[in-house]
């Protein structure tokens, strides 16, 4: 499981949101742990049990996370140039550790968090010619991390970024349609990376748009693969992928959908259908590997499927934790790739803690336990002069949804309304989201947006971050980060 930095090319360097993958560079993952860490490393066994009992569970989990924090370098990074470990901070909150109290040395001016945090927002992040699972994988990374991904910087709104890559021309898509992965990410992203709060701060509207179009690619077989096959017969009968099915439906579960709904039931059976009697692990196209029981286990929690229940214990009485916990070192803690290998990889070590420790693919931060670091982190102010992005949602109650990211030039620590709606009109990315507002200046209601004008009970409303809609104003305070959502109705 890797990360394109091209709209359909891998690349290892980019770490971990995928496209379409290649087994090499799968085993590729491979690295050598330091001494320190337990360089000489013995293979688990594999447990005895029918299913692996909660002591082994815990006991693996807490080696996991002393091995990924192993992977820290010296500077206190996951992150950067080369292989890229981010994927580390929705593992490290799966497992009940706070990225903040990550620290080399114990120096914690170089805590995880932090650094993470000045690398997202520097302005050259994600790369030149970024895609949008670059921004999905830091939102779903800074969420586990504990920084609000819609407030890293003045500069730096992931929630805006994700916007931004709207299919207006192919509604419920992010990033070009053909990849498929991106939608998934998308949906994965807006829906489980919630306020400080708790709440959803995006309307279900938009996750239902998503929704919609994972729906459409589900193939016959009850899975999912990385490329878009809606509409297309001959694609849609295609063999589906483990890791993708798992992905699926963590974001199918994350954005509202009940597990007794029939596209997660087939995508779950479709899993049942690929384990392997002996080990318990799930048959990827690639064989039997870390990575693939890792997405595929983190799909099944997300969805609130018991990986060691009924559906999931073979004949010969192994699970998908099973496997994994067989493929884990110790002493050391990491996870082998494939089961003949003879070295830890840091991406299915950090795969198999997040599966074991019942995650999906983000979770809620923990507290840190380090004196004075809080649960969140966040900049809560705009700066004047300073522009900064918006996520803009537009619902004229048609179905035909506006989504958009709204560059905002602030003169002071807040806006307005009116300000995110005029600069929507001339520059926001993609183009259309606003054409048109009533009145044009002032503080005063919206009358009209985009052509349609308040009739009746019919009004605009507006909502900040999941808050319940009020009537739109153009006077209504707007802060930083801040999902913007305006719908016309009743």
């Amino acid at each position: 499981m890797t990360t394109p930095t091209t709209g359909t090319a891998r690349s290892v360097a980019a770490a971990r949101t995928p496209s379409h993958r290649t087994p090499y560079r799968r085993r590729a993952l491979t690295v050598a742990v330091p001494l320190a860490a337990g360089a000489l490393l013995f293979a688990a066994t594999a447990p005895a049990r029918a299913t692996s009992t909660p002591a082994q569970i815990a006991t693996s989990k807490a080696n996991g996370v002393t091995y990924l924090k192993s992977l820290q370098a010296a500077d206190g990074s996951y992150a950067g140039s080369g292989l890229s470990n981010e994927w580390a901070f929705s593992a490290f909150a799966a497992a009940g550790t706070a990225a903040a109290d990550v620290a080399p040395g114990g120096d914690t001016t170089k805590n995880a968090r932090t650094v993470y945090r000045n690398l997202l927002a520097t302005a050259a992040w994600p790369s030149a010619s970024p895609v949008v699972t670059d921004y999905e994988r830091g939102a779903l990374n800074a969420y586990a991390a504990g920084i609000d991904p819609a407030r890293v910087g003045t500069g730096r709104n992931l929630v805006a970024d994700i916007a931004s890559y709207w299919q207006t021309s192919a509604p419920g898509y992010y990033g070009p349609p053909a990849n498929f992965n991106g939608t998934v990410f998308g949906l994965l992203a807006l829906a489980g990376a919630k306020t400080q709060g708790g709440g959803q701060r995006v309307p279900q509207v938009l996750l239902d748009a998503s929704v919609a179009a994972v729906r459409a690619n589900e193939h016959t077989d009850g899975g999912w693969n990385y490329s878009q096959a809606a509409g297309d017969p001959t694609q849609l009968a295609t063999a589906s992928d483990i890791d993708m099915t798992g992905a699926t439906l963590a974001s199918l579960c994350s954005a509202g959908v009940p597990n007794t709904d029939a596209a997660v039931v087939a995508g779950k059976n479709f899993l049942k259908g690929k384990l392997v009697n002996t080990t318990g692990a799930f048959n990827s196209m690639f064989g039997a590997n870390t990575d693939s029981n890792g997405w595929a286990v983190s799909g099944l929690n997300a969805c609130g499927f018991n990986p060691q229940g009924t559906d999931f214990t073979t004949a010969a009485h192994k699970t998908p934790i099973d496997f994994l916990l067989a493929q884990q070192f110790s002493p050391g803690g990491g996870f082998r790739y494939l089961p003949t290998d003879t070295g830890p990889s840091a991406y299915s070590s950090i795969d198999a803690v997040r599966a074991v420790a019942g995650g999906g693919f983000t979770a809620t931060p923990p507290v840190p336990v380090t004196t004075g670091a809080p649960q969140w982190v966040g900049t809560s102010a705009f700066t004047s002069g300073t522009t900064s992005k918006l996520a803009l949602v537009v619902d004229d109650g048609t179905g035909s949804l506006k989504v958009c990211s709204v560059p905002v030039a602030a003169t002071g620590t807040t806006t307005t309304l009116g300000t995110v709606l005029d600069a929507a009109k001339s520059s926001a990315t993609p183009a259309g989201c606003v054409t048109a507002v009533t009145p044009a200046s002032g503080t005063g209601t919206v009358t009209a947006l985009n052509g349609t004008a308040n009739s009746g009970t019919s009004t605009w409303k507006s909502s900040l971050d999941g808050s319940a809609l009020t009537a739109a104003s153009r006077g209504t305070t707007v802060h930083l980060g801040d999902t913007v959502y305006l719908r016309y109705g009743n």
